[in-house]
């Protein structure tokens, strides 16, 4: 093997990809020849610290929508018109960030199924949560009015729900819908908090009881239990903690 040849290869010999035979080759010349093995050394600390620097980032609930969107539409995998191909297709690059996009999604929900020894209510809450950032579910009806939101609900639901207005705390009103939690139909009040999304659920309960809200985190989603005024209450989000403790509170303090 030739120095060229061998530092051809150096990536994917660094990156285990190389057939057993290759891998070998290269690790002989590596043995002999002390160019090749400082140019290997150089590439596998700049690939360590470049590992050792990467920072992961949760896509906003708003981002995640608008992804799901574009993929949903009919021409979404549909190759462009041959003057943009001599522009340079980028359809293909796109569908597959839209599939891993999706394929993250479905992940989540099958492990939020799969996981065990957790509280099933707080899985279907996350579950529910998940599947309103698809087009279409996130509202039945869109207000920005508490006055229009909450009429919404009579008759749809045994009780209907608290419908603060929370503006001038950071947390516009964006609408109301129904949803299905253990078999039963509950209101689901949405707030925004930049691009991020926060799904307050609620129903009736038979206790007058006050608890102080509990906070757990799943998958990159907060999920915070609570119950006040004859009503058991839950809102999930991927905001950070601190945030949704300020929206709770608020809405507390609102209702």
């Amino acid at each position: 093997m030739t120095c060229a040849d061998c530092r051809e290869l150096l990536n994917a010999y660094l990156d285990g990809e190389l057939l057993s035979d290759e891998r070998a080759r290269v690790a002989q010349h590596l043995s002999t020849c002390a160019e090749c093995e400082g140019e290997h050394d150089l590439l596998g600390a700049t690939s360590h610290r470049i590992q050792e620097g990467l920072v992961r980032h949760t896509a906003p609930d708003v981002l995640k929508a608008r992804i799901r969107s574009a993929l949903a539409k009919p021409d979404a995998y549909t190759p462009p018109e041959p003057a943009a191909a001599r522009r340079g297709p980028r359809w293909p690059g796109l569908a597959a960030a839209g599939l891993v996009v999706a394929l993250a999604s479905s992940a989540v929900t099958f492990g939020i199924v799969q996981h065990r020894g957790s509280d099933a209510l707080e899985h279907e809450m996350l579950a529910s949560h998940i599947r309103s950032l698809m087009p279409g579910h996130l509202t039945d009806v869109v207000s920005s009015n508490q006055h229009n939101v909450k009429p919404w609900f009579n008759g749809r639901v045994d009780a209907s729900p608290a419908v603060p207005q929370l503006d001038s705390a950071g947390f516009p009103l964006v609408g109301g819908r129904l949803d299905y939690v253990q078999d039963r139909s509950v209101a689901v009040i949405v707030y925004a908090r930049r691009a991020h999304m926060i799904n307050v659920y609620s129903w009736p309960i038979d206790s007058r009881e006050s608890t102080t809200p509990r906070v757990t985190t799943e998958h990159g989603y907060h999920l915070a239990e609570w119950r006040g005024a004859g009503f058991e209450f839950w809102a999930v989000s991927d905001v950070g903690v601190s945030e949704l403790e300020q929206f709770i509170a608020a809405f507390r303090r609102a209702q």
